[in-house]
């Protein structure tokens, strides 16, 4: 299923592409590309060059720690997940490594990451959810996150599946159409909510 994106400007047509599905394929994702994935994440920019991300990762082939990041998701995610082969919950460190001083940026380059990583899944015809309902202080107690860290989103990965496997409430969410704010609405000129004059 595509669910391309309505453009008004012409974009890369793998951002057109990627959408956020709620049907997976328990089809397992090869090694390789979860680890091509990675390298997405790894190389993207952060300041000074910190990297302040890190990854809890688990396939279903790793039962114990699958469950154990699946067990720190609202239910109401975990009624549409529990078929992704692969999870994750991305983390952030909230010092910088040459200082020790608290890295504002860190949520921002964290996010950096797991934008290139979502590209490199669309990419590689995978698909990925991300998901800030979780409970933080279970991944924390359950997945040993220490103090100085936060975790701050999951995420569900994996092939597209059949979405009548989902609810009827669910599947009329993934047949649902696609939308975005108008650009006056979130770009400006200096002065704000000035809208900015794009062509």
């Amino acid at each position: 299923m595509e669910k391309l994106a309505l453009t008004q400007y012409p974009i890369h047509e793998l951002i057109q592409r990627r959408w956020s599905p709620l049907a997976f394929s328990q089809q397992p994702v090869e090694p390789e590309k979860i680890a091509s994935l990675l390298e997405a994440a790894r190389w993207a920019s952060s300041c000074f060059n910190e990297q302040p991300w890190l990854f809890l990762v688990a396939t279903q082939a790793q039962t114990e720690d699958y469950q154990r990041l699946f067990s720190c998701l609202v239910e109401a995610n975990q009624a549409w997940v529990q078929n992704a082969p692969v999870l994750m919950i991305g983390v952030a460190k909230l010092t910088f490594d040459h200082n020790g001083k608290p890295n504002a940026h860190a949520y921002y380059d964290l996010g950096a990451a797991v934008a290139q990583l979502t590209v490199q899944a669309t990419a590689s015809g995978l698909f990925v959810h991300q998901m800030a309902g979780f409970d933080t202080a279970k991944a924390r107690e359950f997945c040993e996150i220490p103090t100085g860290y936060d975790p701050v989103v999951a995420i569900a990965l994996g092939y597209y599946g059949d979405r009548q496997q989902l609810s009827d409430k669910l599947q009329e969410r993934e047949a649902s159409s696609r939308g975005r704010k108008a650009f006056p609405n979130f770009v400006f000129t200096s002065h704000w909510q000035q809208p900015y004059p794009l062509p």
